[in-house]
This record gives C-alpha cells, sequence and structure tokens, in this order.
C-alpha cells in the first residue's frame, strides 16, 4: 500500500493516552487523494507516484493540466505533488485515504514554515546583541563585525545576517500516528507541523526508523 498522502494542516489539540497522558497532536486533514501519475526509471529516470488532492473547478487550471487529469478520468485538482517510491503498487486513478497509515507508525512530514519577512540577527538567529550601556546608542540589536582583516579579506558566503525569515520547505522527521479518522479523513500526528494553519503539508512514509 503507498505510503504517501497530501493534506491540509487543521490546527493543534491534545489527546490523552490509556496511562492519562496528554499528547499534543496537530491534526491534518489528508485525501482523499488520487493517482495521477507513475513516474518509471525505464521512462524518467526514477521511480515516484505523482498524487492530486483538493478538487477545483476547471476554470482554475490551465489546458495542460486538464488535459493531463482528464487522461485518467479524474477531476480537477488544484495540488499535483511526487512522492518517491521504490516499487509502486497502485496505478493511474486509484484513490489513496487516510487508511494507508496506522496508529503507532511513524512518518515524514514536509511543509512551508510560516513566512516572517525580514529580521534582524537577534530574531533570526537569536542574537545576543550589543551591550546596554558604555555609551551605546544604536547598536543594541547590531550583528556586529561581518568580515576580518587581510586574511580572507572578505565576507565569508553563508554568513549568518538580517534577511528574509520562513517560507522555507521544512521536514519534520519521525512523528508519530496517534489517530486515524477515515469517516473525516484525518489523521492526527505527534508534535508540530511546519506552516500556519491551512498550509498544505505532504505525509509519507519515515526515512529514520
Amino acid at each position: 500500500m503507498l505510503k504517501g498522502l497530501i493534506g491540509k494542516k487543521i490546527g493543534m489539540t491534545q489527546i490523552f493516552d490509556e496511562q492519562g497522558r496528554a499528547k499534543v497532536v496537530t491534526l491534518v486533514e489528508a485525501g482523499p487523494c488520487y493517482v495521477t501519475h507513475i513516474r518509471l526509471p525505464e521512462t524518467d529516470g526514477y521511480s515516484a507516484v505523482q498524487l492530486g488532492f483538493g478538487e477545483t473547478k476547471p476554470k482554475h487550471l490551465t489546458g495542460g493540466q486538464l488535459g493531463h487529469l482528464k487522461r485518467n478520468n479524474l477531476p480537477p485538482l488544484r495540488f499535483l505533488r511526487e512522492i518517491r517510491v521504490k516499487n509502486p503498487d497502485v496505478k493511474p486513478g486509484d484513490q489513496v485515504t487516510v487508511t494507508s497509515f496506522a496508529v503507532g507508525e511513524h512518518v515524514d512530514v514536509v511543509g512551508t514554515s510560516k513566512g516572517k519577512g525580514f529580521m534582524g540577527g537577534v530574531r533570526r538567529y537569536h542574537f545576543k546583541g550589543g551591550p546596554k550601556t558604555h555609551g551605546q546608542s544604536n547598536r543594541m540589536r547590531s550583528p556586529g563585525s561581518s568580515g576580518s582583516t587581510t586574511t580572507p579579506g572578505r565576507v565569508l558566503k553563508g554568513k549568518r545576517r538580517p534577511g528574509h525569515m520562513g517560507d522555507d520547505q521544512v521536514t519534520s522527521q519521525n512523528l508519530q500516528v496517534l489517530l486515524v479518522d477515515a469517516e473525516r479523513n484525518i489523521i492526527g500526528l505527534n508534535g508540530a507541523v511546519p506552516g500556519p494553519k491551512g498550509g498544505l503539508v505532504v505525509i509519507r512514509e519515515t526515512r529514520k526508523q
């Protein structure tokens, strides 16, 4: 069975286990997803399954996107994502639901983190900042010197500086599945999932056990 889904983050809550301990849970409305295409090593150079999620109106898609979906008699789908699979056991047109995961399994969740805009070094990288006394007037949250002397005589690449923060692809690894609600297409994951409420996420089988 294909271990992969596209979903929408709903929010966070908590549930209690048999011992009465509270577990932090992120709820994701995952699926139903449709298999829209199969990638094979013979034709594409790698093996993967393309999934579609989120039915929409045909006017919101391009002609190429509609033709790609109509080839397998699928409805207009807003989001298409690929999940690497060594031996795909599905075919185009199949439907994938939350029942492909079971309580107790571990998954990786890929999402886009919240965009924070332009941020300084203190907020972006938790810099300590400069001294709060001894005559400084406007350098308390300054990152300080960026370069060095004659050697190397330049600012090295990757230097932590103020800049755009967030809106990056983030993967939360090895989250345990605590809840599977097939009737409402909801899956509950133990821990935090990247992105805001309503953000798109991809759930796949974990790579690190």
